[in-house]
């Protein structure tokens, strides 16, 4: 039932002049309160029935019918997208050797700080520094990218196209330098890597110009001329 008072009429209100004009007025609005909704039947019955459609159609329907599509990995994975980047991987010149030349900039500009660098001193006169230990501590990866578009050597890249496995202790989520250089991108063959001459240099590190046919690192390509099929 809906009743309207004046505040003027209100004993308990009090009123004060202001720049409005007119009454204000206090409207009381009435609820009709079903007694099935004030004991949650009519609620519970509609859950526990959700339950058990779910649980009877994921339990005898066909697997393309289910509500939960369960992946029994490791021996079933998921089909990743195309556009899926995957983690990091460093990589390497034609000689082994990674094409960083420790300039810290991936390590500033990462958000995680999960990126270290130990810089050490090298005899070639084409870069100043090289890189004596580069980790990246996966499990606090949060996948921005940011050292991949922060790196002016295109050293490191995220186009492998896989996700890091998972780990018993911490540990093991910690990747060196030889792990990064380990892992292939998507369209990069092994027996074809160490023949694959590296992109134009910048300053002799490595860099190529990522609007002349580098497709952005880690993009489609991974940075190289022509990719390589998969079979």
């Amino acid at each position: 039932m809906d009743t309207s008072q004046p505040l003027s009429e209100t004993p308990d209100v009090k009123t004060e002049p202001g720049p409005r004009r007119g009454k204000v007025v206090i409207r009381t609005v009435g609820r009709d309160d079903d007694p099935a909704d004030q004991l949650f039947v009519p609620a519970i019955a509609a859950g526990l029935g959700a339950t058990i459609r779910h649980f009877f159609k994921n339990l005898f329907s066909r697997k393309e019918n289910k509500y939960a599509q369960t992946v029994q990995y490791p021996e079933e994975q998921a089909v990743y997208p195309s556009r899926f980047r995957g983690m990091h991987r460093l990589v390497p010149r034609e000689d082994g050797t990674p094409r960083c030349v420790a300039c810290f900039m991936c390590q500033t500009a990462c958000p995680a700080d999960c990126i270290r660098i130990v810089a050490g001193e090298t005899d070639d006169k084409g870069i100043e520094k090289y890189p004596v230990i580069f980790e990246i501590d996966e499990l606090r990866c949060v996948m921005c990218g940011l050292c991949v578009e922060a790196c002016p050597c295109d050293a490191i890249r995220m186009d492998s196209g896989i996700h890091p496995k998972p780990v018993y202790n911490r540990a093991d989520g910690d990747f060196g330098k030889m792990d990064l250089l380990a892992i292939l991108g998507r369209y990069e063959q092994a027996e074809a890597r160490d023949h694959t001459p590296p992109p134009a240099t910048a300053a002799g590190t490595g860099r190529k110009d990522r609007h002349d046919g580098d497709h952005g690192a880690g993009g489609a390509l991974g940075g190289y001329e022509h990719a390589h099929s998969d079979g």
